[in-house]
């Protein structure tokens, strides 16, 4: 097959049996990728500015799906995770470098997951030291005890909860025409918008992402026979995150965004609260806590295991589920202590929705970096028929580096001006 043929069928439709085989490691990232950090950015960008930041959520899908198309063809072609393939063809100092935006990355994501977490305990009564308790044990059993294949069936049970979303989207009957005439008024001149719009990109495509999906694909064993039903799973997987993030700015921008124009949010129970006048108090507190409880446990499972596997790829020690926790220490115990840390920040106290918020900015700075690795990996790592080359070479080359390029201007503009 041609590199030409190759990039002219990119989602060439799977033999179903065989799809429901492979699916996993595209909808769990994509599902983690709504996590309750970009769930809370979606709500203040409803809250703040109705929806004039609906559009993106669109414009965002298939820039989602070319990058994480990308981390697929690459992990399943050459068998390797993300870092050790920079390491393998860049050295290790660039390895380094990029492993550090990773770790960055997953910790402002992780206190954000468990924050999210907290906050809901709250809603309903529960302390935020014995909501943390219960998550930690709950996820250190999870992994210490099963396999791949039970991590990710567990992730993506929860991660649904993500979909009472849409039904809360649904309910709220949004005026159509002020959604129309709100997603094109774009104020490309006012700082706030920019800065929004950069945590938004961010909310979207996150360093970690990247690296989860490349390893998950390795681990799970996909083969080149695999490549168009992983391209399925991930392209369902992009369109599936932005409609949750375009019904969560639904909702808020249907009420406060409506009611109070420009009111910022500062506590997770101000969304909740977006939420009742649709289904009722009891009703919409019950589906806000499912609903973030799922965005937030699936990111943590997912920003967890990045960060142990990613070291485990350039320090040189086991970083599979496939090994029992005596035969990868190591592994295990930066998965373990990740937790623990994160979980004790957490009960000292932060400001959620300003703390996610800041959070995707900070991905969206990261992104020439992480996007630049990205392309580079794939023109050099790739043998011919699956390298990235061409027309769609120059395509991919351009929307990364726009998209890349904005977020770090839209970003530092909204930060310094």
């Amino acid at each position: 097959m041609t590199n030409a043929t190759a990039l002219a069928m990119p989602l060439r439709r799977p033999r179903w049996g065989r799809f429901a085989a492979i699916v996993g490691p595209g909808t769990v990232v994509m599902l983690a990728d709504t996590d309750a950090g970009s769930i809370i950015t979606a709500a203040q960008s409803g809250a703040q500015w109705g929806y004039r930041l609906l559009l993106l959520q669109a414009v965002l899908i298939p820039i989602l799906y070319i990058v994480q198309e990308l981390t697929v063809r690459l992990g399943i072609v050459t068998g390797e995770g993300h870092a050790r393939g920079i390491r393998k063809h860049f050295g290790p100092t660039w390895a380094w470098i990029s492993v550090s935006t990773l770790l960055l990355a997953c910790v402002g994501a992780l206190v954000t997951e468990l924050s999210g977490v907290a906050g809901v305990g709250m809603l309903v009564g529960i302390p935020v030291w014995e909501s943390m308790a219960i998550v930690v044990g709950g996820l250190v059993f999870m992994a210490y005890t099963g396999s791949y294949q039970t991590v990710e069936r567990i992730a993506l049970a929860v991660g649904l909860f993500e979909l009472v979303f849409l039904v809360v989207a649904w309910q709220a009957h949004p005026d159509i025409g002020a959604m129309a005439v709100g997603a094109v008024s774009i104020p490309f001149s006012d700082p706030k918008y920019l800065y929004l719009a950069a945590a938004n990109v961010g909310a979207v495509i996150m360093p970690w992402m990247v690296f989860y999906q490349q390893s998950a694909v390795v681990e799970k064993g996909l083969t080149a026979e695999d490549l168009p039903a992983a391209r399925w799973d991930t392209a369902m997987g992009a369109v599936v995150t932005q409609i949750i993030m375009a019904a969560v700015l639904v909702v808020t921008a249907a009420t406060i965004g409506n009611a109070h124009k420009g009111q910022s949010l500062d506590t997770v129970q101000q969304i909740a609260q977006a939420i009742t006048p649709f289904v009722g108090e009891h009703t919409g507190t019950l589906m806000f806590a499912l609903g973030m409880i799922g965005a937030a446990l699936i990111a943590t499972i997912v920003v967890t295991l990045t960060a142990a596997r990613t070291l485990g790829e350039i320090l040189g020690f086991k970083h599979s589920l496939a090994y029992h926790p005596r035969e990868a220490p190591w592994f295990y115990g930066v998965y373990t202590v990740a937790l623990v840390l994160g979980a004790i920040l957490v009960a000292s106290g932060v400001d959620l929705v300003e703390l996610s918020v800041g959070v995707q900015v900070m991905n969206a700075l990261l992104l020439p970096i992480v996007l630049g690795f990205l392309f580079m990996l794939a023109r050099r790592a790739l043998p011919a028929p699956y390298r990235l080359s061409g027309c769609y070479s120059w395509i991919v080359g351009i929307t990364i580096a726009v998209t890349a390029g904005f977020g770090l201007f839209a970003g530092l503009w909204g930060i310094f001006i």
